[in-house]
Protein backbone atom coordinates (compact mmCIF):
# COMPACT_ATOMS: atom_id res chain seq x y z
CA UNK A 1 0.00 0.00 0.00
CA UNK A 2 1.69 3.40 -0.91
CA UNK A 3 1.35 5.42 2.48
CA UNK A 4 3.26 8.98 2.12
CA UNK A 5 4.88 9.96 5.35
CA UNK A 6 2.46 12.30 6.93
CA UNK A 7 -0.18 9.17 7.18
CA UNK A 8 2.54 6.35 8.17
CA UNK A 9 1.03 4.82 11.51
CA UNK A 10 3.96 3.04 13.25
CA UNK A 11 2.48 2.34 16.81
CA UNK A 12 1.50 -1.13 16.80
CA UNK A 13 -0.40 -1.26 20.00
CA UNK A 14 -2.58 1.33 17.95
CA UNK A 15 -2.98 -1.04 15.11
CA UNK A 16 -3.46 -3.56 17.02
CA UNK A 17 -6.42 -1.80 18.73
CA UNK A 18 -7.81 -0.56 15.56
CA UNK A 19 -7.79 -3.97 13.94
CA UNK A 20 -9.78 -5.43 16.68
CA UNK A 21 -12.47 -2.51 16.66
CA UNK A 22 -12.64 -2.78 12.99
CA UNK A 23 -12.48 -6.32 12.87
CA UNK A 24 -14.81 -7.16 10.08
CA UNK A 25 -11.87 -7.03 7.39
CA UNK A 26 -11.44 -8.83 3.32
CA UNK A 27 -9.33 -11.56 2.85
CA UNK A 28 -7.77 -11.46 -0.31
CA UNK A 29 -5.59 -14.54 -2.28
CA UNK A 30 -5.63 -15.54 -6.06
CA UNK A 31 -6.89 -18.21 -8.01
CA UNK A 32 -4.91 -18.80 -11.24
CA UNK A 33 -4.23 -14.84 -11.32
CA UNK A 34 -7.11 -13.08 -10.62
CA UNK A 35 -7.39 -11.86 -7.33
CA UNK A 36 -10.28 -13.30 -5.19
CA UNK A 37 -12.26 -11.82 -1.97
CA UNK A 38 -14.40 -13.02 1.06
CA UNK A 39 -15.55 -10.37 3.79
CA UNK A 40 -15.47 -11.96 7.10
CA UNK A 41 -15.07 -11.50 11.08
CA UNK A 42 -11.59 -12.18 12.31
CA UNK A 43 -10.06 -12.74 15.32
CA UNK A 44 -6.44 -11.31 16.00
CA UNK A 45 -4.21 -13.51 18.29
CA UNK A 46 -0.88 -12.85 20.05
CA UNK A 47 1.80 -16.21 19.93
CA UNK A 48 4.63 -14.70 22.08
CA UNK A 49 6.54 -13.02 19.53
CA UNK A 50 4.22 -13.40 16.85
CA UNK A 51 0.29 -12.41 15.72
CA UNK A 52 -2.05 -14.82 13.77
CA UNK A 53 -5.56 -13.90 12.50
CA UNK A 54 -7.97 -16.58 12.51
CA UNK A 55 -11.40 -16.87 10.61
CA UNK A 56 -13.88 -19.68 8.86
CA UNK A 57 -14.80 -19.69 5.53
CA UNK A 58 -18.37 -21.36 3.98
CA UNK A 59 -16.91 -24.78 3.09
CA UNK A 60 -19.21 -24.05 -0.03
CA UNK A 61 -16.11 -21.26 -0.72
CA UNK A 62 -13.80 -22.26 -2.74
CA UNK A 63 -11.50 -19.81 -1.71
CA UNK A 64 -10.23 -21.54 1.23
CA UNK A 65 -8.68 -24.13 -1.16
CA UNK A 66 -6.17 -21.15 -2.74
CA UNK A 67 -4.50 -21.17 0.46
CA UNK A 68 -2.70 -24.64 -0.23
CA UNK A 69 -1.04 -22.93 -3.09
CA UNK A 70 -0.83 -18.69 -2.01
CA UNK A 71 2.21 -18.02 -0.75
CA UNK A 72 1.09 -14.93 0.93
CA UNK A 73 -2.35 -13.62 1.64
CA UNK A 74 -3.86 -10.32 1.93
CA UNK A 75 -5.91 -8.78 4.52
CA UNK A 76 -7.76 -5.52 4.43
CA UNK A 77 -9.03 -3.27 7.34
CA UNK A 78 -11.00 0.11 6.91
CA UNK A 79 -12.17 2.15 8.93
CA UNK A 80 -14.64 4.82 8.67
CA UNK A 81 -13.67 7.55 5.37
CA UNK A 82 -15.17 10.65 3.92
CA UNK A 83 -14.82 13.23 1.12
CA UNK A 84 -13.42 16.22 2.41
CA UNK A 85 -14.02 19.66 0.02
CA UNK A 86 -11.14 22.03 -0.19
CA UNK A 87 -14.04 25.06 -0.03
CA UNK A 88 -13.33 23.43 3.74
CA UNK A 89 -9.85 24.70 3.58
CA UNK A 90 -8.32 28.60 4.19
CA UNK A 91 -6.82 28.56 0.64
CA UNK A 92 -7.08 27.35 -3.36
CA UNK A 93 -6.65 23.52 -3.21
CA UNK A 94 -8.03 20.54 -4.87
CA UNK A 95 -10.58 18.20 -2.48
CA UNK A 96 -9.57 14.70 -1.53
CA UNK A 97 -10.46 11.72 0.85
CA UNK A 98 -10.08 10.83 4.29
CA UNK A 99 -9.54 7.56 5.71
CA UNK A 100 -8.48 4.41 8.21
CA UNK A 101 -7.07 1.31 6.29
CA UNK A 102 -4.58 -1.45 7.99
CA UNK A 103 -3.01 -4.48 5.34
CA UNK A 104 -1.44 -7.41 6.69
CA UNK A 105 0.20 -9.90 5.06
CA UNK A 106 1.01 -13.28 6.00
CA UNK A 107 0.79 -17.03 5.40
CA UNK A 108 -2.36 -18.90 5.80
CA UNK A 109 -2.77 -22.44 6.85
CA UNK A 110 -5.81 -24.44 7.62
CA UNK A 111 -6.60 -25.60 11.14
CA UNK A 112 -8.29 -28.50 12.95
CA UNK A 113 -11.79 -28.79 14.41
CA UNK A 114 -10.82 -28.89 17.82
CA UNK A 115 -8.85 -25.75 17.03
CA UNK A 116 -11.85 -24.03 15.38
CA UNK A 117 -13.82 -24.97 18.46
CA UNK A 118 -12.09 -23.03 20.55
CA UNK A 119 -12.06 -20.08 17.82
CA UNK A 120 -15.37 -20.30 17.50
CA UNK A 121 -15.59 -20.18 21.43
CA UNK A 122 -14.11 -17.32 21.61
CA UNK A 123 -15.54 -15.29 19.18
CA UNK A 124 -19.25 -15.85 20.70
CA UNK A 125 -17.84 -14.78 24.08
CA UNK A 126 -16.89 -11.55 21.77
CA UNK A 127 -19.76 -10.43 20.44
CA UNK A 128 -22.49 -12.10 22.62
CA UNK A 129 -21.28 -12.08 26.37
CA UNK A 130 -22.56 -8.53 27.25
CA UNK A 131 -26.24 -9.26 25.83
CA UNK A 132 -29.17 -9.93 28.00
CA UNK A 133 -29.23 -13.80 26.66
CA UNK A 134 -26.00 -13.91 24.81
CA UNK A 135 -25.50 -17.03 22.83
CA UNK A 136 -22.37 -18.69 23.81
CA UNK A 137 -20.96 -21.98 22.50
CA UNK A 138 -21.43 -24.21 25.96
CA UNK A 139 -25.12 -23.07 25.58
CA UNK A 140 -26.08 -24.66 21.91
CA UNK A 141 -27.07 -28.37 21.56
CA UNK A 142 -24.51 -30.63 20.32
CA UNK A 143 -26.75 -32.02 17.11
CA UNK A 144 -26.91 -28.14 16.18
CA UNK A 145 -22.70 -27.78 16.72
CA UNK A 146 -22.12 -30.95 14.90
CA UNK A 147 -24.39 -29.91 11.70
CA UNK A 148 -22.83 -26.42 11.82
CA UNK A 149 -19.50 -27.86 11.70
CA UNK A 150 -19.64 -29.61 8.87
CA UNK A 151 -19.98 -26.21 6.96
CA UNK A 152 -17.11 -24.21 7.81
CA UNK A 153 -13.19 -24.48 6.94
CA UNK A 154 -11.44 -22.65 9.80
CA UNK A 155 -8.18 -20.81 9.45
CA UNK A 156 -5.26 -19.43 10.93
CA UNK A 157 -2.47 -16.47 9.20
CA UNK A 158 0.19 -15.99 10.24
CA UNK A 159 1.16 -12.30 10.33
CA UNK A 160 4.59 -11.12 8.24
CA UNK A 161 3.89 -7.62 7.55
CA UNK A 162 1.51 -5.22 8.43
CA UNK A 163 1.06 -1.56 6.73
CA UNK A 164 -0.82 0.58 8.65
CA UNK A 165 -2.20 4.47 6.71
CA UNK A 166 -4.38 7.00 9.02
CA UNK A 167 -5.21 10.10 5.91
CA UNK A 168 -6.66 12.12 8.35
CA UNK A 169 -5.52 15.90 7.12
CA UNK A 170 -2.35 15.74 9.40
CA UNK A 171 -1.07 17.76 6.58
CA UNK A 172 -3.43 20.53 7.21
CA UNK A 173 -2.77 23.76 9.50
CA UNK A 174 -4.39 24.02 13.04
CA UNK A 175 -7.55 26.03 11.96
CA UNK A 176 -8.34 23.96 8.61
CA UNK A 177 -8.39 20.80 10.37
CA UNK A 178 -10.85 22.18 12.96
CA UNK A 179 -12.85 23.23 10.34
CA UNK A 180 -12.17 20.00 8.27
CA UNK A 181 -13.71 18.18 11.71
CA UNK A 182 -16.83 20.79 12.15
CA UNK A 183 -17.91 20.51 8.22
CA UNK A 184 -17.80 16.64 8.92
CA UNK A 185 -19.81 16.54 11.98
CA UNK A 186 -22.27 18.66 10.11
CA UNK A 187 -22.95 15.61 6.94
CA UNK A 188 -25.75 13.91 7.01
CA UNK A 189 -23.94 11.05 6.41
CA UNK A 190 -22.51 8.47 9.53
CA UNK A 191 -18.99 8.09 7.71
CA UNK A 192 -18.88 11.35 7.94
CA UNK A 193 -18.93 12.15 11.85
CA UNK A 194 -17.37 9.17 12.42
CA UNK A 195 -14.29 10.06 10.82
CA UNK A 196 -15.10 13.68 12.55
CA UNK A 197 -14.91 11.75 15.76
CA UNK A 198 -11.92 9.81 14.81
CA UNK A 199 -9.86 13.14 13.93
CA UNK A 200 -11.20 14.92 17.16
CA UNK A 201 -9.52 12.19 19.03
CA UNK A 202 -6.37 12.06 18.16
CA UNK A 203 -5.94 16.29 18.05
CA UNK A 204 -6.87 15.13 21.74
CA UNK A 205 -4.33 12.45 22.14
CA UNK A 206 -1.40 15.23 20.90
Amino acid sequence: MFIPKYFQVKNMDEVVGFMEENSFATVVTTEKGKPIATHLPLQLQKEEENYFLTGHFAYGNPQWRTFEISESVLVIYQGPHAYISSSWYGHENVPTWNYQAVHVYGQATIIREEELKQDLTKLLEKYEKHRENPILWNKLSPQLLESQLKGIVGFKIKVHEIQAAYKLSQNRNEEDYQNIIKELQEENNINSQQLAEVMEKRQDNK
